[in-house]
């Protein structure tokens, strides 16, 4: 199981940290989210590493669709209601800086970028499309309603934005991370305030940025109680269709499609980690039905942090960390948000006024319906008796058997057959019997 991402580019390499060394500012983690804030702070002439625990975008990044849109799902009216209209405005405003930012630094770097209209479409529903096109009027944007879309499914239209965009992630990042302050194979053991341990030495930063996908850090910002994980699977195909866009079914257990090179990128078979769900099967079930004539060449899966009013966490770690600070929960959408953090954490760490800060604030409020349902999920795998428990948190692990993996439905840990650690947020392998 390998990405087209993966399968097509190569990282320059870094050294291990062996020394003890001082700097303004430590970024943890060497995702998109990491990577683009050490290329912002460099930018910015700040003093900055980063550490990342094995090679650069070995975790998450590699796994997306590359989909660079700020239609994030019917989203809008969501956040209309929650929130009013200046915090909606201030999301849309994040994400469309973070287009363009895209949109310039594309221009020097090969990474196949293309511009590209996103289309969001319902199978059934005219009426949510409609509320969305309403939301966005009240918010001055501008976006139009679609019919007759290019995809072998009965639907009732989409919600269309124009001169979105698309590319190659890993190609795009591997040049920008040519020249950065970059130590690999660098895992961070113990966090205290303005240090960080690692096997070979220690790091005293002035700030610390935490972007590590799942915040690893418990004791502060009760991120194991505002967010769950949740998988969802693609597969490349050739000799399938063009279809002209970028497209995501509102529902979240529908398809999404993008065309890569001479390849239709088929996303769905979403689940909650540790849940069943259709994963590659669903999928390639559809593709045999409505592309018969089409080869699966890739295959692969993903892991999304999920908050809980859909909006991610970026800034201070919790109102308790001084100088620490996070960027996760980025709801299936981590191209504009890795940009829109990067950004705004490189504001914050030069004290620039940031308009859009505060819709992201990691310490909004917790009252929400999805916060009820994450502790029930959690008490109950806590108290469900099983020999394997996550290291975590202590939750009962499930089964996967489609990816031959063991997870953790509260928090969204996997780990081999064998135990060892593949995503987050534990940070050790589970431990062998005696």
């Amino acid at each position: 199981m390998i990405s087209i991402w993966s399968d097509s580019v190569k990282f320059p390499s870094f050294e291990q940290l062996k020394k003890d060394i001082k700097t303004d500012v430590l970024i943890i983690g060497g995702g998109i989210t990491g990577i683009l804030c050490a290329y912002m702070l460099k930018q910015a002439g700040i003093d900055y590493v980063l550490v990342e625990a094995d090679k650069l975008c070995s975790g998450i990044t590699k796994n997306t669709t590359a989909k660079i849109s700020i239609q994030h799902g019917l989203i809008y009216h969501k956040l209309v209601k929650r929130f009013g209209l200046e915090k909606a405005r201030m999301y849309l405003d994040a994400n469309m800086a973070a287009l363009q930012e895209y949109c310039k630094l594309c221009k020097s770097i090969d990474c196949h970028f293309e511009t590209k209209d996103n289309f969001v479409y319902s199978l059934n529903s005219s009426a949510k499309l409609e509320k969305e096109l309403h939301a966005l009027n009240q918010l001055g944007y501008t976006a139009d309603y679609v019919g007759n879309l290019p995809l072998p499914l009965s639907n009732v239209g989409a919600v269309r934005f124009e001169n979105q965009a698309q590319f190659h992630p890993l190609k795009f990042l591997a040049e920008l991370s040519k020249g950065l302050s970059i130590y690999e194979h660098t895992k961070v053991k113990e966090l205290m305030p303005n240090t960080a341990i690692t096997e070979h030495g220690r790091i005293t930063a002035q700030n610390i940025i935490v972007t590590t996908h799942f915040p690893f850090l418990n004791k502060h910002g009760s991120y194991f109680l505002k967010m769950y994980q949740h998988r969802s699977y693609v597969i490349a195909y050739e000799n399938a269709a063009d279809v002209k866009g970028m497209y995501v079914d509102e529902n979240d257990k529908g398809f999404s499609f993008r065309n890569y090179d001479k390849h239709l990128l088929i996303g769905g078979g979403d689940h909650r980690t540790g849940k069943h769900g259709g994963n590659w099967k669903e999928i390639s079930e559809f593709a045999t039905a409505h592309y018969p004539d089409a080869q699966a060449r890739y295959y692969w899966a993903t892991q999304d942090c999920m908050t809980l009013d859909e909006v991610p966490y970026i800034g201070a770690y919790s109102k308790k960390t001084e100088n620490l600070y996070v960027a996760t929960g980025f709801n299936k959408w981590g191209m504009t948000s890795a940009m829109t953090a990067a950004m705004l954490l490189r504001d914050m760490i030069t004290k620039k006024e940031c308009s859009y800060a505060p819709v992201f604030s990691p310490s909004r409020t917790m009252l929400r319906t999805q916060l009820f349902m994450n502790a029930f999920e959690a008490t109950t795998n806590l108290l469900t008796p099983t020999t394997k428990r996550c290291p975590h948190l202590g939750c009962a692990l499930k089964w996967n058997p489609q990816e031959r993996s063991w997870d953790c439905p509260c928090h969204g840990s996997r780990f081999t057959e064998n135990g060892e650690l593949i995503d987050n947020p534990a940070t050790d392998d589970l431990r062998r019997p005696n």
